[in-house]
């Protein structure tokens, strides 16, 4: 399935996932970065939808061991609804987060409109922790688990369809920072994971070409959830959880220049943006720049058909 040319932005502003704040500021450190200008640039038309509502409970343990955990389920709730008419329309729904913990209702969405939806995780952390593993309780590490129909019911049951995504269809890539119960689940369910260590043995290229070759045959629509802490800090210092050791600036345009080349992305999430740990918005530029590469930016030119298969790019059109 191609790229929808009409792409609409909703905004999260929720840090409810985690107990630092700040990324609730992220959707509009993002649009300050000039994010709907620079898209339309690129020829798509944009409609910012501006954000959803998100209410901060009196109390952040609600009885139930989880941080936040009724007010995630609302605000999740919401989005879900927000970017399902969005994809109903032919629309292209991207999510400003917020916390990682927003793509609950993201693919929560993405799933109800695909049975076999697709997912590409790029992220420092697996986010597959539960109740029973997670050492924090925090819930912006347990998005993917809750994706995959693991963990507190009431956040599995959003959206209603389980699971979400498929673990066959899911590709982990920039993974630097794994709990034991996380090693565990991906062990278990066979998820297809690139560390760190997999991108500097094999290169960027490598592990893309292999990620949109592992999908593109066995899914119609992929959905993007991008975690600016995947990026080294060097280059995205502003992030909820930053670790050491990260995808590089440039690493990161191959790999959503690739993914542009080859249009399979049919919706995504940008998360875990920062403002009050960042320098002069740097952060949410990096984001704008990758998220523009995925929308088909490029250094000089679009390249050809003719082009791609010099360059030993057959993936496209």
């Amino acid at each position: 399935m191609s790229m929808p040319k009409n792409i609409s932005i909703i905004g999260v502003p929720m840090d409810l996932g985690q107990i630092r704040r700040g990324v609730d500021m992220g959707p509009s450190a993002v649009r300050y970065a000039g994010l709907s200008e620079q898209v339309e640039e690129l020829g798509y038309k944009v409609n910012d939808k501006g954000n959803i509502p998100v209410e901060r409970p009196a109390s952040s343990l609600q009885g139930e061991g989880l941080t936040n955990l009724q007010a995630i389920i609302q605000a999740s709730t919401h989005l879900a609804a927000v970017f399902s008419e969005i994809k109903q329309a032919g629309d292209f729904p991207l999510v400003l987060g917020g916390d990682h913990s927003v793509s609950i209702g993201s693919v929560a969405a993405a799933g109800m409109h695909d049975e076999n939806l697709g997912l590409i995780w790029y992220d420092a952390h697996p986010d597959l922790n539960t109740e029973e593993t997670s050492p924090s309780g925090n819930i912006h590490g347990m998005p993917l688990a809750v994706s995959l129909g693991i963990g507190n019911q009431q956040l599995t049951s959003i959206g209603q369809k389980l699971p979400k995504v498929k673990p066959e269809n899911i590709v982990i890539v920039g993974a630097r920072s794994i709990d034991e119960g996380e090693k565990e689940c991906i062990k278990k369910h066979g998820i297809k994971t690139f560390t760190m260590h997999d991108i500097d043995r094999l290169g960027m290229t490598r592990v893309m070409e292999k990620t949109i070759e592992y999908l593109k045959n066995k899914t119609s629509n992929v959905h993007l959830s991008f975690d600016l802490d995947s990026i080294d800090p060097q280059d995205a210092p502003g992030v909820g959880t930053p670790v050491l050791g990260g995808i590089s600036y440039r690493e990161s345009h191959l790999a959503f220049e690739m993914l542009s080349e080859a249009d399979i992305i049919t919706s995504a999430d940008i998360v875990e943006v920062n403002p009050i740990l960042d320098q002069k918005n740097q952060t949410a530029h990096v984001a704008v720049e990758l998220i523009t590469s995925l929308f088909g930016k490029k250094l000089l030119y679009s390249p050809s058909p003719e082009d791609k298969k010099i360059m030993g790019v057959e993936y496209g059109n």
